[in-house]
């Protein structure tokens, strides 16, 4: 009795791909998709951008020829299965899972070429990649692979203008699955439904208005159709616009039932589809919805919510379904959010716009010229700000250094529950400047709050000692504690100081500390460069005092577990206090 070999097993390379029949590479569709929901359900990943594209996938390999053929994947969340078939199967094997990243890495493979984990730049680089095919007289087709979600980034607009006017081959796949993160937001999107409804035929065509030649693939989850309009464009020599209309999250049952959920999943259950580790105790996500909630109902002066496609992260679509009238999904717009809000503020509303610390780095232009020249007082509060185990394209240490070099916008930093409720009723009642508040990472505790008015920066003093003291800045107050039980140890009995405040200093609590201390600690969730403590250090740099600043070194760090990273930059309670003898027995 013969014994069934699995065709994945036999694909080492896009050329074994080419040799396969449309029945084998439907088996082999099938068995991609077993091992990216196998990975991802060990280990967290994104599902349904990644089972939807499997037939495109598949379909690419077998008829251009890879890396001659350069395929850029928009935002490369959706490259699971490109990595299954150029030599990267192990990275999906228990036990390997961490060998290769999620996103498109040149290091790992010539079938990459960018590094890339943000949304609308495919274009771009596409477009950029065939200019310089064609200085260097070369052949090959450029292929720009962007989700209909990625084209509401205004960086996807100025590709799609750049490449009409290329004279020469580019290819702009728009896989059209009807959603970003959450469901799409704009008028693009009822555009793109009337190309979907006519079957490609409407005249209202804005990639041909843009220069492009168009072709629409109702079904782009059929390898047959894709692979034999695939064969039709390739090598073409001009721009085309190629429309695939798939199924996010094609192939897993509940990935399909709920997009937004399994765009990007924590580890769960294949069989349920549920989370293995479900958080259970409070959050301040939570905290901040029960909040946003009530003071919506009560609040004189009308309050929006303001987020760029990643309501999930906060837990927003709650908000949404109780206040839709005062809830505005941009979608991935980061700049628009940003400009859009400090215009509602300048009329009275008050917006308070939701972040990542690794988003908003792409509208750093509008925190600078439309929001802080103008002192429009929109509350902004920034999720995923701190050091962590996520690759390089989704590191959340920089947003210190990026928002304190911009005047006019204060960031605070709440390390308690007490904290952020003080510094959202203040936020909200002052008129005068932008503020950004830096949602704490490690968990949710309580405490006195630091103050009621943050106009004029007060630290808060928790335990007063000498010799030593620690300003443990937001989330890192309890390693403060920690290392003041250390020094406790060391028959040191230290200062232990909240400092609320990233952007400005309490000028009158870092004089009072030189009168009895010798050194002064800083601990900071981010990076170092331009970070709180540098100030610090400023602050005290033309003293006898000593100032050690902890936190993360200046550097992209790439799926490196965060213990690890605490013990590279000596963020454990141990290391901090044996740095800090070492510095007073100098």
């Amino acid at each position: 009795m013969s014994i069934k070999t699995n065709i994945l097993d036999q694909i080492n390379g896009p050329t074994e791909v080419k040799k396969l029949t449309i029945d084998e590479m439907s088996e082999l569709a099938t068995e991609m998709r077993e091992k990216i929901l196998q990975k991802n359900s060990a280990i967290g990943g994104h599902v349904g951008p990644n089972l939807g594209v499997v037939e495109l996938t598949i379909a690419f390999h077998h008829v251009f020829d890879s890396p001659k053929d350069k395929i850029v994947w928009d935002v490369s969340h959706q490259s699971y299965g490109h990595k299954l078939l150029t030599g990267r199967k192990n990275g999906f094997e228990e036990g390997s899972y961490h060998e290769i990243s999620g996103y498109s890495n040149q290091h790992e493979s010539e079938h990459d070429y960018f590094t890339v984990g943000h949304t609308s730049t495919s274009i771009s680089l596409a477009v950029g990649l065939a200019k310089a095919r064609d200085l260097k007289q070369e052949k090959g087709n450029i292929i720009a692979f962007i989700g209909d979600g990625s084209l509401s980034g205004g960086l996807a607009f100025e590709g799609l203008n750049n490449g009409g006017t290329i004279n020469s081959n580019l290819i702009v796949l728009v896989n059209n699955n009807e959603m970003s993160i959450d469901e799409n937001q704009g008028s693009l999107y009822r555009h793109l439904a009337e190309l979907r409804e006519s079957n490609g035929t409407s005249n209202d065509n804005l990639f041909k208005a843009m220069g492009y030649d168009y072709r629409y693939i109702a079904d782009g989850n059929d390898l047959e159709t894709v692979i034999e309009v695939f064969r039709e464009i390739k090598d073409i020599d001009h721009p085309i616009v190629l429309h695939v209309h798939t199924e996010k999250g094609h192939g897993y049952e509940p990935a399909v039932e709920n997009k937004m959920k399994y765009h990007w999943h924590v580890p769960f259950d294949l069989e349920t589809g549920e989370a293995k580790n479900a958080p259970t105790s409070e959050s301040f996500n939570q905290i901040i919805m029960n909040y946003l909630d009530e003071k919506t109902k009560t609040s004189a002066t009308p309050i929006v919510a303001v987020n760029a496609a990643i309501p999930g992260m906060f837990g927003l679509k709650e908000f949404q379904k109780k206040h839709p009238e005062h809830y505005f999904d941009v979608g991935i717009a980061e700049q628009h959010s940003i400009t859009f809000a400090s215009a509602l503020a300048s009329q009275g509303i008050r917006p308070v716009v939701f972040h990542s610390s690794v988003f908003l780095q792409r509208a750093y232009d509008q925190l600078s010229h439309d929001l802080a020249i103008n002192e429009n007082p929109v509350v902004i509060l920034i999720g995923g700000a701190s050091i962590s185990g996520s690759d390089r394209t989704h590191q959340g240490t920089f947003d210190i250094p990026y928002l304190s070099s911009i005047p006019n916008i204060k960031y605070l930093a709440p390390a308690t529950k007490e904290d952020l409720l003080s510094m959202l009723d203040w936020s909200l009642s002052q008129t005068d400047t932008p503020v950004a508040i830096r949602i704490p990472a490690h968990g949710v505790t309580s405490g006195e709050a630091i103050a009621k008015d943050y106009a004029i920066p007060s630290y808060q003093r928790l335990v007063a000692g000498d010799k030593v003291a620690i300003l443990a800045l937001g989330g890192f107050l309890e390693l403060g504690k920690q290392a003041l039980e250390e020094f406790a140890n060391q028959g040191i009995s230290g200062t232990l100081i909240n400092p609320g405040t990233i952007t400005e200093l309490d000028h009158e609590t870092l004089e009072e500390l030189k009168e009895n201390h010798q050194l002064i600690i800083t601990l900071e969730d981010g990076s170092l460069s331009g970070g709180f403590g540098e100030k610090i250090s400023r602050y005290y740099g033309d003293s006898a005092i000593q100032v050690l600043n902890f936190g993360s070194q200046k550097e992209f760090t790439d799926s490196v577990p965060v213990q690890t990273l605490y013990e590279r930059y000596h963020l454990t309670p141990k290391q901090i206090v044996a740095d800090s003898l070492s510095s007073l027995n100098q």
